[in-house]
């Protein structure tokens, strides 16, 4: 996701005046800014940095959904609205079938080992930020069998 689309975005939110969505999308701006800050680029914001800080943000809201109490149900939708924007700008993920094949056709040789700490450690480079890390966790742990 290109950062100058994100800022686009936001402006338009704020032209329609939804302040959710609007809420929602400058939270995404002012994270992606600060790990520009910290990664030192402060003017050119790359688009895997921007796609970083939407998935920090996506796990984020998904762990306040899931910790939010059941009664509180204004402030369990306002999460779950907040997590349907972020997901609409968030980079699409592979799914269980592309992350195995492609750790069988890349990674045949760490594969045969069978040592799922050797096979995390160079299948987590490679995918990062493609896929969750929870699928590739039971893709390894699958294949180790």
């Amino acid at each position: 996701m290109k950062f100058d689309v994100l800022q686009k975005e936001m402006i338009a939110a704020m032209k329609a005046r939804d302040k959710a969505r609007k809420d929602s999308i400058s939270a995404l701006v002012s994270a992606a800014k600060k790990l520009a800050i910290d990664g030192g680029c402060r003017e050119d914001i790359p688009e895997e940095m921007v796609d970083q800080a939407i998935m920090k943000e996506m796990k984020s809201v998904k762990e306040q959904i899931d910790t939010c109490p059941a009664d509180r149900t204004e402030l369990l939708e306002e999460y779950k609205a907040r997590l349907a924007v972020y997901e609409e700008f968030a980079p699409k993920m592979l799914s269980e079938e592309e992350v195995k094949a492609i750790i069988n056709e890349k990674f045949a040789d760490v594969v045969a080992t069978k040592n799922k700490g050797q096979i995390m450690k160079a299948v987590m480079g490679e995918l990062k930020g493609k896929a969750d890390g929870k699928v590739i966790n039971q893709v390894v742990s699958d294949l180790c069998k």
